[in-house]
This record gives structure tokens, C-alpha cells and sequence, in this order.
């Protein structure tokens, strides 16, 4: 996860069943605390997440997700690590970050995959999130599924023409889905590049990237084949979560402040599933984005987010002062991160605990890992 800004901490966190974490701290020493949840699953985290936020008034953590970005082990280089890749394993290993970096709780902002990840851990450990801020939502639902590499075929005739033909023996939506996790698990190293590319190069179009342009991670064939056996082992199991279920869930949400932001002409995540969400989440503020897509790369998509994680910061600092006003305890400590251990910029290390060791699947953590997802 490179970026020009030197990261406040970074470190590798030991999460269980061989899987090691990367993870940057961003921002103010003295900041709130938030976390980014990456999409894809398996994309890796983006220092371009962090252009939604104020770095002066945040302390944002950026964590790759298992089997990608600079975690290990990694997809890209072997399937040994998908077996305890689950979304289960993921809600345990936020817990497992936070209580590491020492925040009693933390803002949540979780594009696409990381919006289906981002409710998940909301409504199974409420009191662990101040605020959710979600971007080209996400439910990870069958029927979603099913668009994405099905229905949406419809409006990019010579893309799906190109994806199907990679896999013809799968049937448009979910059975592509199987084929193509199949093929990227072939003895044959060529032929598993080749269902890498050709299954990135359909992801590309319906996000609208250019998969040729310098520089761009859908060049890389590590990445590609991290990514794409990732995302098949997550959506051929639906998520492991049962069809509808965070829908159902969302009610749990009134006293979380929330905001759903979504593009009109996002392809890959279509409108209905925001607005089903919007429906059930009582309390939470809408943004419609007229004139982007998926892509989190839209100026438009990162300035209508970086506007209400802005709103949210006022009112979760004053949430904090009427707290520690209330209260006749010091809880300065409660209003941003504590301090953790200092790696040299830009530096990966091992990164030492902070506030004791942190407790793995403690109440709130065996909640997130049991209530929604199915392992």
C-alpha cells in the first residue's frame, strides 16, 4: 500500500491459521480513530482511500484484507490460505486490529466489498463502530451475483462475449462464478494466468477501468490472480452469508450514524440494492452521485464521501465530550487513537501490542464472527 505521506505505525499482525495482516495508521496522533474496509474482496488496501478523509482530524487505518495487498500468505501465490479465508475470519480480524491498535471503537468506511464487510461487522458488534459510512453498496445477495456477472452482460455485449468465452462451460451468474474458480485452481501455471486476465478484464469493464493503462494494478498478474481467486471463493459461497440477511439486520443500525453514498451509473453494484438498504436503516442520510460509476477512483464519488465522514467527525466529537463530561474518569484516550508502536516511514515490522494483548473473539468479536456469516 504505498503512499507519498509516511504512515504514523505500520505493521504485520499475526491473525491465526497462518495469516498475517499488513496494516498503516494514517493521520493525527491524536485523531479518531477509523479503519478502511477494501473492496474487491481481495483488492487490496488504497492509499486513495485516504483522500476522503481530514488527516488532520482522523487517525485512519488501512489494513489488506487476507490473501491480498502485502498479507501473507498470499493468493497470488498459492490456494493454501483460502480454506481460513472467510468472511467469518475477516469480522474476527477487525476485532482482532482493533483491540491491537487499542481503540475502544472505531468510524467504518467500507466501499463495495467492503460495504457487504462494513454492515456485517456494524449490526454484529454495534458498539464497537461510531459511525459507517458506505460507498457503491454492496449485500453480496445471490441475485447481486447474478448481475454482475450475468445480467449486466446485457449492456456490455462484447466484454461478457469475451468473459463467457473464458469459461464456457459455466453458466451466466453464479455458474461463471464456479467455472472460474475451477480454472483458477488448474495445475497448469498458463492456465490459470489466463482465467486471471480474463476474469480481470471483465471486472475492469464494468468498473469502467482501462486494464492496459501504466501503471494500473490490472497489469500485474499476481495481483490479478490474488484478486480473482479471491473474489470467486468469496461469491461462489454468496459471502457466506444467508440472502438477506443484512437487510434483515439493518434495523440494529438506528443509533449508528450512517450514510449510504452510491453513483447512478455504477454498472457493478446496481442503485436498488442501496435503496433497499436506505429502506431498512432507519435514521441514515442517502447521497446520490449523478456522474460516476463504480470506480473508486471518481473525484465525484470520493468528495460526496470525504463530505459526510466530515459531518461525522463533528458529531462524534461531540458525542466524546459529552461523554467524557458525563463521566468522572479521564476518557481522552476515547476520542482518538493511542499512541502505538513507531515503525520507520513506510517500513513493514513486526508491530508490538498495545493496551495488553488483544483478546481474540471477545465478546463483541465472537458475535461479529457468529451472527451473520457461515463458515
Amino acid at each position: 500500500m504505498p503512499d507519498p505521506r509516511p504512515p504514523l505505525a505500520s505493521g504485520m499482525l499475526a491473525v491465526g491459521d497462518g495469516h498475517r495482516l499488513c496494516w498503516q495508521t494514517h493521520g493525527a496522533p491524536d485523531g479518531l480513530p477509523a479503519v478502511v474496509l477494501h473492496g474487491g474482496p481481495g483488492a487490496g488496501a488504497s492509499p486513495r482511500s485516504l483522500r476522503a478523509f481530514d488527516l488532520a482530524a482522523w487517525r485512519v487505518t488501512l489494513v489488506d484484507q487476507r490473501g491480498c495487498g502485502a498479507s501473507t500468505p498470499h493468493a497470488g501465490d498459492s490456494l493454501d490460505g483460502l480454506q481460513a479465508n472467510t468472511t467469518a475470519h475477516l469480522l474476527a480480524d477487525i476485532e482482532e486490529l482493533r483491540g491491537h491498535l487499542g481503540a475502544p471503537a472505531w468510524f467504518v468506511l467500507g466501499g463495495s466489498w467492503g460495504s457487504t464487510l462494513a454492515l456485517a461487522y456494524a449490526i454484529s458488534a454495534p458498539t464497537r463502530v461510531t459511525g459507517l459510512a458506505l460507498a457503491g453498496v454492496t449485500m453480496t445477495r445471490p441475485g447481486e451475483i447474478d448481475w454482475l456477472y450475468g445480467h449486466v452482460g446485457a449492456l456490455l455485449p462484447e466484454a461478457f462475449a469475451a468473459f463467457r468465452a473464458g469459461a464456457p462451460e459455466g453458466a451466466p451468474g453464479r455458474g461463471l462464478v464456479a467455472a472460474y474458480a475451477r480454472r483458477l485452481a488448474d495445475p497448469d501455471p498458463a492456465r490459470i494466468a489466463r482465467a486471471a486476465a480474463d476474469w480481470c478484464a471483465w471486472e475492469a469493464a464494468v468498473v469502467g477501468d482501462d486494464p492496459a493503462a501504466a501503471g494500473s494494478r490490472w497489469t500485474d498478474p499476481r495481483w490479478r490472480l490474488a484478486f480473482a481467486r479471491i473474489v470467486t471463493h468469496y461469491f461462489e459461497n454468496a459471502g457466506w452469508l444467508d440472502d438477506g440477511a443484512l437487510r434483515r439486520g439493518a434495523p440494529a443500525l438506528a443509533a449508528i450514524p450512517g450514510a449510504i453514498i452510491h453513483s447512478r451509473l455504477d454498472l457493478a453494484a446496481p442503485r436498488t440494492t442501496a435503496w433497499e438498504l436506505a429502506r431498512a436503516w432507519p435514521g441514515v442520510e442517502t447521497s446520490v452521485v449523478d456522474d460516476a460509476a463504480h470506480s473508486a477512483t471518481s473525484p465525484a464519488l470520493i468528495e460526496a464521501t470525504g463530505a459526510a465522514i466530515a459531518r461525522f467527525a463533528v458529531r462524534i466529537r461531540r458525542r466524546a465530550t459529552t461523554a467524557r463530561q458525563a463521566s468522572p474518569l479521564d476518557t481522552r484516550r476515547h476520542a482518538g487513537a493511542p499512541t502505538v508502536h513507531q515503525t520507520t516511514a513506510g517500513s513493514i515490522g513486526e508491530a508490538e501490542p498495545v493496551l495488553g494483548a488483544p483478546q481474540r473473539n471477545a465478546r463483541d468479536g465472537a458475535t461479529a464472527a457468529q451472527a451473520l456469516p457461515r463458515r
